[in-house]
């Protein structure tokens, strides 16, 4: 327990109000807060606004003093004040003058850099027609798009789509370097590769914000956040944007990039190519290298400023490039009784 007692800002999940508390341990804020609430202080805990981490007892000395804690009660979860914009987004499909009025008073009243650059970005898309998906329901939207495109979730599935192609073509130019004799296991390898994106579409679900909530990249109105970069902590919450919500933002959304963590040309297709040539018996486990290449396992979206042309020393697990073997077990001669 702290000598001093720390000062806390705390408010509960669903209450518009916030008080100052002061306690030395956790469980004394807890209490508290409990108390100025009306809350049952069983099952209830404490984590930050900021980015949900739960506090405990250990942590709660290293906050610093006014720092924003959210108070939960039993069954209740908080993932950071992102979660926050994102309900305050989706609670309105036609945003009117009270809502963005209420949005730009936040945004004078907030202080911390992060969160302002949320509320303004908020700002920027609230008052569009986010919702609408066709082009007869947004018009603007689709201006300088061929007449097939009819949807936005159709567009932004295409533009997905020839990302990935655009990744298969890079794959396919490469036959030639692992010599004649390999060269039927490398196409063999690329055959099942093309059969399995086409598949599943050449996974175009991932900007498709109708699609199931584990085959895509956004939340189900849109909203995408850099998941980079990967030699740092993740900027998750400084950059965000919302492709379906103004043709500006859909242009701007063509500039993110879908990058490999294990990088393509440095690390994966030469360990592919090293390993078709040397397999020496060993079936090359295409599936490892496909999910590399291809999916979400290994592919992050990136803000234009968090992209880095650096090498992420990154390489493919030893363990995975070729198919284990299964041995057949040898039967024991039966003996026989005495």
């Amino acid at each position: 327990m702290l000598q001093k007692p720390k000062t806390v800002k705390l408010r509960a999940l669903r209450s518009p109000r916030k008080f100052g508390v002061a306690g030395r341990s956790c469980r004394e804020v807890l209490r508290k807060g409990c108390l100025r609430f009306q809350l049952p202080e069983r099952g209830s805990r404490l984590c930050l606004y900021e980015d949900g981490t739960e506090l405990t007892e250990d942590y709660f000395p290293s906050i610093p003093d006014d720092t924003e804690l959210v108070l939960l009660t039993s069954g209740q979860a908080w993932q950071g004040y992102v979660s926050d914009i994102r309900r305050f987004l989706s609670a309105f499909h036609e945003p009117h003058a009270g809502l963005i009025q209420a949005a730009q008073q936040l945004l004078c009243d907030e202080q911390a850099p992060q969160r302002q650059r949320l509320l303004a970005d908020l700002l920027h898309n609230v008052s569009q027609n986010i919702a609408a998906e066709t082009r007869a329901e947004d018009p603007p939207w689709f201006e300088g798009l061929e007449s097939r495109f009819q949807s936005k979730s159709g567009y932004l599935r295409y533009s997905c789509e020839s990302r990935i192609r655009s990744y298969l073509r890079e794959v396919s130019s490469y036959p030639s370097m692992v010599g004649a004799e390999a060269q039927e296991e490398f196409l063999r390898v690329l055959d099942s590769m093309c059969q399995k994106l086409r598949s599943v579409q050449y996974n175009g679900s991932y900007f498709d914000r109708g699609a199931k909530g584990g085959s895509r990249l956004c939340t189900p109105e849109g909203w995408f956040s850099c998941q980079g970069p990967f030699d740092m902590d993740s900027c998750l919450s400084r950059h965000s944007i919302n492709p379906y919500s103004n043709r500006e933002s859909r242009i701007l959304f063509g500039t993110w990039n879908l990058d490999h963590i294990i990088e393509k040309k440095r690390a994966i297709i030469p360990t592919l190519v090293e390993a078709i040539k040397g397999q020496d018996g060993r079936e090359v486990d295409w599936e490892y290298f496909y999910g590399l290449l291809f999916t979400s396992e290994n592919l992050k979206l990136v803000h234009v400023v968090c992209h880095k042309k650096t090498t992420h020393k990154l390489s493919c697990d030893p363990n995975r490039i070729y198919k284990r073997q299964t041995r057949l077990k040898r039967k024991q001669p039966v003996r026989k009784r005495q």
